[in-house]
């Protein structure tokens, strides 16, 4: 089982990582998809309702970072990626972590339910070290 010190670990954070940067700087579903696939060599042409069915759970990158990507080229907003990318099961935290990230580089809002939500759950220094982060890489919160 590969760590986050495995290169497939060091690849899925990469893919994710250019996701988000791409989503950060305007680039569409089909920008994002296709250059994912050209770099890291992942498919990202199937959907979520196919792949629901035969999904179990799995802790690897590339059991995890395309389908949390898919869940977000599937969405319409933040809140439908991180829904899509529960309904797959397996590690559903991890994943809708992931396809969060990117929807909301994407859509540029969370919507404030789930702000408010995630608020009222943080410890207050891990909100405030929250709101900082996004003040200086002007992320809306």
């Amino acid at each position: 089982m590969p760590t986050h010190d495995h290169p497939e670990g060091i690849k899925g954070a990469q893919a994710l990582a250019v996701a988000v940067f791409l989503a950060r700087r305007g680039a569409d579903k089909r920008k994002i998809r296709d250059e994912i696939e050209d770099r890291f060599g992942y498919d990202l042409r199937r959907q979520v309702a196919t792949i629901r069915p035969g999904y179990s759970f799995d802790v690897t990158c590339q059991g995890s970072v395309p389908e949390a990507i898919i869940a977000f080229l599937d969405s319409d907003d933040v809140e439908s990626a991180i829904r899509l990318a529960i309904s797959l099961g397996g590690d559903a935290d991890t994943l809708a972590c992931m396809a969060g990230a990117v929807a909301q580089a994407f859509y540029k809002q969370v919507p404030e339910a789930i702000v408010t939500g995630v608020e009222q759950r943080l410890r207050p220094e891990l909100w405030q070290l929250l709101q900082e982060f996004c003040a200086r890489y002007q992320v809306p919160a």
